[in-house]
């Protein structure tokens, strides 16, 4: 086998802005909607007590892909970081591994990504703040790709304060951290918590604004109570994702949701169905997290390293 180019966190990051991550998420979107990319469902393999790993396959533009995938809520506490794993990427010609690439730096643009996508497409035309509740890895990469995408202002909200601060700093003069009903308060709102425990109730919902639920990645978790989804115009990534494993999941289950009350995101970005259904509407897009999106983020990935964007090293295996 020829030497195959090993991707890591740092070079990925370099290769793709989070500009190039939501226009290339936004294509995988149309592609998969139009059927040139597919996508067999993702597969949970549970590693009790400590967490779950996850494979998720896709083909599309000449390339297939398999990401694996961990999340280990425990990992802090051992120093490791809680999602790790790697994205095998070959060629759908021939089968040749062209790529191995870090997949918690993919999984984290990607996820950025597609909350400013689906604020683009889902939030009123005049929003301008965005709140974010939740600070880690993966809510400062939405936090960046909001900003990327025009929101200049917001809150950001974390239990751990330093988290918080660090983030307002980075992102620039018009972001503060601040409590959670202040989060709540902006245009947009995007909750990347672990889903262990609701973070928007019913009482929380406001006329006109949109939420990104981004934290719900697996049954049992939830970052919104039942009564708050119901209320609310949905919309999600994937169906089949979303109703039994993702923010839709619990309202679903208690029969207040069905198939015919949620709209993909796909179907509003092809132009096929409508977005927001009015000004005064509270819209919530759940994001479960959709292996087009990861090609989409590693194909920009190998385009950098054909281009002599990154330096990476090789492997012989």
């Amino acid at each position: 086998m020829p030497d195959v180019p090993i991707i890591g966190h740092d070079a990925v990051l370099a290769a793709v802005t989070p500009a190039d991550a939501i226009e290339r998420t936004r294509a995988a979107f149309l592609h998969h909607r139009r059927g040139a990319w597919v996508m067999p469902s993702k597969i949970y393999l549970e590693s009790p007590p400590f967490g779950d790993f996850r494979a998720m396959p896709a083909l599309g533009d000449g390339l297939a892909m398999l990401k694996w995938i961990s999340s280990f809520p425990g990992n802090p506490a051992r120093g490791l970081p809680t999602v790790m794993g790697v994205i095998a990427l070959s060629d759908a010609e021939t089968s040749e591994l062209l790529a191995l690439i870090d997949a918690r730096s993919v999984t984290a643009l990607r996820t950025g990504a597609v909350a400013a996508v689906a604020a683009q497409a889902l939030a009123r035309p005049q929003a301008t703040s965005a709140g974010l509740i939740g600070c880690g890895l993966h809510g400062a990469w939405a936090a960046r790709c909001l900003v990327a995408a025009g929101y200049a202002s917001g809150v950001c909200h974390d239990p751990r304060t330093p988290l918080a601060d660090a983030l307002a700093a980075e992102l620039g003069a018009g972001w503060r951290a601040g409590s959670r009903a202040e989060a709540l308060a902006c245009d947009v709102v995007t909750c990347v918590t672990p889903g262990s425990a609701p973070v928007v109730t019913d009482d929380d919902l406001r006329p006109g604004a949109h939420l990104n639920m981004l934290g719900a990645d697996g049954p049992g978790k939830a970052e919104a109570t039942v009564d708050a989804v119901a209320r609310c115009a949905l919309f999600c990534d994937e169906w089949a994702q979303a109703s039994h494993g993702g923010e839709l999941t619990g309202a679903v289950q208690a029969g207040r949701v069905t198939r015919a009350d949620v709209t993909d995101l796909g179907a509003v970005l092809a132009g096929e169905e409508p977005g927001r259904p009015g000004e005064k509407a509270t819209t919530l897009f759940d994001s479960t997290g959709l292996a087009i999106q990861d090609l989409a983020i590693a194909a920009a990935v190998l385009a950098a390293l054909r281009e002599g964007r990154i330096d990476v090293p090789a492997a012989q295996l």
